[in-house]
């Protein structure tokens, strides 16, 4: 469903993305890895299509990001790091405005309100303005702006990013039930979440690929825990 091909992205003398090439299937949960600065949400962005790639190619459910990015967006419900929203609006408000940009109407627009409200369990500040929301709660609102349309690709950008333990709880068994029937992508920096619900991983450093392979596998190959496979496997140096 996601398919990306020597993806290359600079922002004048820093090569964020060096040729990123790997692909996604329905039922996957790629957790997507990397220090700071590795090149993570670029290249999340790119397939999002909110930033034009340098070079390479990239597709999602066939449809190009540069050709095709309205099929794109149409097909993809993406979770930014930092939630784009506007602070006036309740959260009500909010999902209805997504529910215009994504022409959902009538009994199919209630519908989805109703079942993602419930899903990211939002009800008690549906009717809230989003600046009086704590940060758990604006996360959970941009959580449901990317699942409100049912999209088939998933683009998680640091979905449980401050929720405490019971909402992280809640989000991952979330991402369970969906994963069978989507594809999904989750960049995030807590490993045990990756263990828990990835049945794949990306190593990034650098721009660069560094290991692809699922979580049980890594802790075999290194002998140790996922954090410490991460540690080892970042720190070395890109050539």
């Amino acid at each position: 469903m996601i398919k990306i091909k020597e993806l290359r992205k600079s922002f004048g003398p820093i090569v964020a993305v060096d040729g990123v090439s790997f692909e996604v299937e329905k039922g996957q949960v790629l957790g997507f890895l990397g220090p700071n600065g590795a090149g993570k949400s670029t290249v999340m962005r790119m397939l999002a299509c909110f930033l034009r790639p340098d070079g390479g190619t990239a597709s999602i459910c066939g449809y190009d990001i540069i050709k095709n990015p309205i099929q794109v967006r149409q097909n993809i419900g993406y979770l930014a790091e930092n939630v784009p929203s506007y602070s006036d609006m309740t959260a009500g408000a909010f999902l209805n405005f997504v529910c215009d940009a994504r022409g959902l109407e009538g009994k199919r627009r209630k519908d989805a309100l109703d079942k993602t409200v419930a899903m990211c369990h939002i009800e008690s500040v549906y009717h809230q303005t989003i600046e009086t929301l704590s940060k758990g709660y604006k996360r959970r609102v941009g959580l449901a702006q990317a699942l409100i349309h049912e999209p088939p690709v998933l683009i998680l950008d640091e979905p449980t990013d401050g929720l405490d333990p019971n909402q992280k709880h809640e989000v991952r068994l979330l991402i369970e039930n969906m994963a069978k029937e989507k594809c999904i992508v989750i960049s995030t920096h807590i490993l045990e979440e990756v263990e828990g619900v990835c049945n794949r991983a990306i190593i990034i450093s650098k721009g660069k690929i560094l290991a692809d392979s699922t979580p049980e596998k890594l802790k075999a190959e290194y002998n140790c825990t996922l954090d410490e496979v991460f540690r080892k496997i970042t720190a070395h140096k890109v050539a």
